[in-house]
Order: C-alpha cells, then structure tokens, then sequence
C-alpha cells in the first residue's frame, strides 16, 4: 500500500506583491501611472457616495447592490464612504468584478458594508455603544486619552483619507450619517495640540504617545511635524508611534517629496534624543498589500523610522481564518517590511456583529498560527476589553461559553479610576457576538431584551 502524507494544516508559497490594473474598471480606463501614484489625484478622486462609486464601477455590478449599499447608509452604516482609489483597486484585484465577485470581496466586506452583509437579527449587541472603549471619557485634554499609566492617544483630528467600516471610533471620526450624529473637536489645532504638550510635561510618567486620529496622513505636513517636534522636544517621552491605515489606503502620500523629507527630519532628531519613532498602519486582507505600499514602507524605513507595524482586526468574512492570517502575515512581513504586531477582536460598536468573532475563535486562531512565522513576527491576537485595554485572548479569567460572556481582570488603573479601590480587584466583562452561540444562549439574550 502507498503510504499516506498527511501534509501540512497550512502549506507556504511565495507570493510576490502585485500593483492590480486600474483599467479594469471601466471609469478608470484612462488613468495614466503617472495619475495613479500622484497623492493629488487620489485625494481628488476619492469614491464618496454612490453616484461616484457607480462612475468608476460602471455597469459591471448590478443596480441591487446599489439598493443594497444606499439601504445600509440610510440604516445601519456607522461611518460615511470614503474610498481613495488605490484601496477600491484592491477589491477583486484579478480581473474586472461582476456581482457575486464584489459582494464577496473581503476588502469590500468592511471597506463598503451593504444591508444584507449585516445580521439584521442581532446587528448590535446589547452592549455595544458608541464609545466602546471609553476613550472620549478618559480625555485629559480634548483629543488626548490617558488609558493606561505610561501611555497616551493623541487623537490629532477627527478624518481619514479613507472610512474603514468598522472603525472603533465611529462616535468621533469622519462624516455624521442618517443614524450617527458625531461628536466634533471644538478647538483650534494649535491650542488643542498645546494642551497634549502641557499634560505631557506636567506628567513625566506619561514615556508612550500614540499620535493618531483620525489618521495622521490628513493632517497639513507642518503641523504635524511641528507636534512631533514637540514631543520629542519633552524628555521623558522616549517612545512616538503614528497611526495610519493610509500606508496601506493612499501610500502616495507617504511617497510625497515634503512628507519624506519632512519624515527624515523628525527620524533624525528622534534617533539624536534617543526615542523610538515607529509608524503603526492597519491592513486587513494580502490583496491590500502592494508594490507601493512596500515603497512606502522601504521610504519610511530608508529615512530613519525605526519600525513599521501592522495592527489589524479580526473580521468574519474577511480574515477570520487562519490561511487569510497566514498569507497576510507573511506578505507582510516578507515583501511589505512590515511588522505583523496585533491583529484586535472587533470592538463592541452598534451594527458591527457580523464582524465579530467570539473569544474561542481568536483562541483558535491564535493557536493555530503558532509555529509558521518567525517568533518576533508572529503576531498576538487580543480583546480589546471596555474599562480594562489589551489583553492576549487566553489571559481570560472566566469564560461562560453558553451565554457568550468572558471575564477579565487588570493590573493598572485609568485615569478615571484614581479614586475607585475596587478597580484591581473585581472582574470586566465582555461578549460573544450572540448569532455565534448555541439556541440556549441565543434563547437567553431574547428574553433578556424582552425584559
């Protein structure tokens, strides 16, 4: 008898990043390369509604996905649409779309959300808010948030260069929609940022600022060199990291012959004081990566950033699966220069269940992708849980599977909690996308909505 190979759960193969062709769709057919890696022209060309989506697409899709998309803005959408071009290329990137292709596209899936991607049974969960992880309510200066006890979030401003649909602060970024009215940053930029730096330097504990938004690529060049300057000008800030999804959306603008000096200027004056600068970015799905993201990030790298990191989210229907880890973190890691870093549970944010996984399925995955990548790129898979931050999914204290609901401790306190004695010691919970539980759990939640 022949003898048996079991083979591999995951088996690797080299996959070279590719710049899809842009002429594929029909509203694009005559866009020159030179149009296509111009910042300008992107920005310009952004997709914002409906009507924009439908000049580029043309007729390759059906008017029911149309229906589709305008039902969800109307209804259930938490973010407006926002698409830089180089973003919507990377949907079905092999050849032109059709229908069924679009709609199944994992880019698509988060990026442009229509109705019935949702689960219209349980689209929120119980729990979910607008803020889910408090961040507004922990601001020590509009736009800062002191969470935990070494470490800042300098939210610069309230706007993307693109809308990720399921984005965590849906309360605060981008356009107002039918069914969210945002909350607005009321100061001017120079007074708001003036504030960030004056909290910093009465608070020497205070050594990690996470400099994001919004999303840093949208701020004016020289303020924002200006701002990390000023953070480099306190000393006991010894750590910078900036946020941006736009490496990955619109990395022509980090490819800008002002932003690349401008880059150079602050890495230099960073390396000179001893701090680490490192850029942060956020890519969900391999068929977002390409070859000019990968010069961004060699152009970052080539002027002195330190690292450059992915922190993605685990998103059913786009990666929730251990090959879509996989491919990403190896092309990541082996043709982007990229750090696979974290890939976060979906926050508790309304109309987002049909993204979440519960914390047995990140258990999983988290198990599943030991052993394939090189330690320092293997990345940790964490729950973001309200009141208490990160923590790796197998840190749970106790978890009910039945009525999906985990529990979590914490060693600090956050700066709303000074005063609070118990803060230490009593356990936070956190919950399971309820389609994900057994009809008993299911059937628990129900009454307890009826109650």
């Amino acid at each position: 008898m022949a003898e048996t190979v079991a083979g591999q759960p995951y088996e690797y193969q080299r996959r070279e990043l590719v710049e899809p062709d842009w002429t594929r769709f029909p509203g694009w057919r005559d866009v020159t390369a030179a149009q296509w890696q111009s910042a300008q022209w992107q920005r310009v060309n952004c997709v914002k509604n409906i009507k924009q989506l439908r000049a580029v697409l043309g007729d390759l899709v059906d008017e029911s996905f149309y229906a589709d998309l305008e039902d969800d803005h109307q209804r259930l959408a938490t973010m407006s649409m926002l698409l830089p071009p180089q973003m919507l290329n990377t949907m079905v990137p092999d050849r032109a779309p059709d229908t069924a292709s679009f709609y199944a596209d994992p880019v698509r899936r988060y990026m442009l959300p229509v109705a019935t991607d949702r689960h219209l049974d349980w689209p929120s969960h119980p729990h979910a808010t607008r803020d889910s992880l408090h961040e507004h309510d922990m601001w020590v200066a509009e736009g800062l948030t002191h969470r935990y006890p070494t470490k800042v979030l300098a939210e610069l401003l309230s706007t993307c260069p693109q809308y990720c649909g399921h984005c965590t602060r849906m309360d605060l970024v981008g356009n107002s929609t039918p069914t969210v009215d945002k909350l607005r940053l009321t100061l001017k930029p120079v007074d708001r940022y003036t504030l960030h730096l004056d909290y910093l330097k009465a608070h020497p504990g205070v050594r990690d600022v996470v400099v994001s938004g919004g999303d840093v690529a949208n701020v004016p060049w020289k303020q924002l060199e200006a701002y990390l300057m000023g953070l480099l000008s306190v000393p006991t800030v010894r750590d910078i990291r900036l946020a941006t999804k736009a490496l990955m959306g619109l990395p022509q603008h980090w490819l800008q012959d002002d932003v690349v000096e401008g880059m150079h200027r602050v890495a230099v004056t960073a390396e000179r004081r001893g701090v680490n600068l490192a850029v942060h970015t956020h890519v969900n799905h391999v068929n977002s990566l390409t070859p000019l993201v990968a010069r961004a990030v060699r152009t970052l790298l080539e002027v002195g950033v330190r690292d450059v990191r992915n922190q993605g989210v685990l998103m059913r229907g786009v990666n929730a699966t251990v090959g879509d880890l996989l491919d990403l973190c190896f092309a990541l890691q082996g043709e982007a220069g990229i750090l696979p870093y974290y890939f976060y549970m979906c926050d508790m944010i309304p109309n987002a269940e049909h993204w979440r996984v519960p914390v047995w399925h990140a258990q999983q995955l988290q198990h599943d992708l030991m052993g394939y990548l090189p330690g320092y790129a293997t990345p940790r898979i964490v729950c973001d849980v309200p009141f208490v931050g990160k923590r790796w999914v197998h840190m749970v204290a106790d978890y009910d599977r039945e009525h999906g609901i985990s529990y979590w401790t914490k060693n600090y306190r956050t700066s709303i909690e000074a005063d609070d004695s118990e803060a230490l010691s009593k356990l936070y919970a956190y919950y399971d996308p309820i389609d994900t539980l057994p009809e008993s759990g299911q059937d628990w939640w129900r009454k307890q909505q009826q109650a």
